[in-house]
């Protein structure tokens, strides 16, 4: 009998890396499990990964492991039973303006300069405010898995894009990059909502939205999504009702 467990099919071992500097919460350290980049991987073990809250980053796979500290929670939007709050739908009817279009993971130029000036906005000094194009496209793409740019254009210039993973039954979000001059459109929650849109034009079930760190300011709009789930102690609960505040 076939065993359709793409996990059995081979033995995935485990690395973890050396501890570094948090780069979420002040004075922590910080420890990564990566699956073994030797390994062949897939799509379909990727979607068996991020079961169990593993992200991936260029051709990686990798889950936070930090002794200690568990601030880091897998979550994700069913997306058929997501509804929009009354702000979110605002945000929507803000940006209905934009035009969008789902590409292929390809280098563009007019992509790669937006994506280095929103480093330089939102992350300066970091180590990643003066991208490479090899860096740029190592950092998003892979060569085992779909990934697609979704992108969005104001007047004919490209204001945002959400790089999206496409598993079997799901999408994962990998970054999202858009005008930091544009910041009362809120682009990065309204690259989320088109994201659960098409999760559900191609029948997903699931959006993994990455890591929610409560006690992180810029992570704390992963919990406006409702409902969601996030996977703890080995399992994925929900989170119930929406925060206080939104509505």
């Amino acid at each position: 009998m076939h065993d359709d467990n793409p996990l059995r099919e081979q033995e995935l071992r485990f690395f973890a890396t050396a501890p570094r500097d948090c780069s979420y919460l002040a004075d922590r350290s910080a420890i990564s499990v990566f699956a073994d980049p030797d390994a062949r991987l897939s799509t379909a073990v990727y979607q068996q990964l991020a079961g169990f809250g593993f992200r991936r980053s260029g051709n990686d796979l990798y889950v936070p492991a930090c002794p200690g500290c568990s601030e880091c929670i897998p979550v994700r939007i069913p997306v058929k039973q997501f509804k929009r709050s009354r702000n979110q739908q605002k945000i929507w009817n803000r940006n209905l303006d934009l035009e969008f279009t789902v590409l292929p993971a390809q280098y563009r130029d007019e992509h790669f300069e937006l994506y280095a000036r929103y480093l330089s906005r939102r992350h300066p000094g970091g180590g990643m405010d003066q991208p490479t194009p090899d860096d740029y496209m190592n950092f998003l793409t892979s060569n085992w898995c779909e990934t697609l740019f979704l992108e969005f254009r104001l007047a004919d210039t490209p204001v945002a894009v959400a790089v999206t993973d496409r598993l079997g039954n799901a999408l994962s979000a990998v970054y999202t990059f858009f005008d930091p001059a544009l910041s009362r459109r809120s682009l990065g929650t309204y690259s989320v909502l088109r994201q659960i849109q098409l999760g559900r034009e191609l029948a997903c079930d699931w959006h993994y939205l990455g890591y929610w760190i409560p006690g992180c300011g810029k992570m704390d709009y992963k919990n406006r999504f409702r409902p969601l789930q996030a996977y703890q102690n080995g399992n994925w609960i929900s989170l119930g009702t929406r925060p206080a505040g939104e509505s």
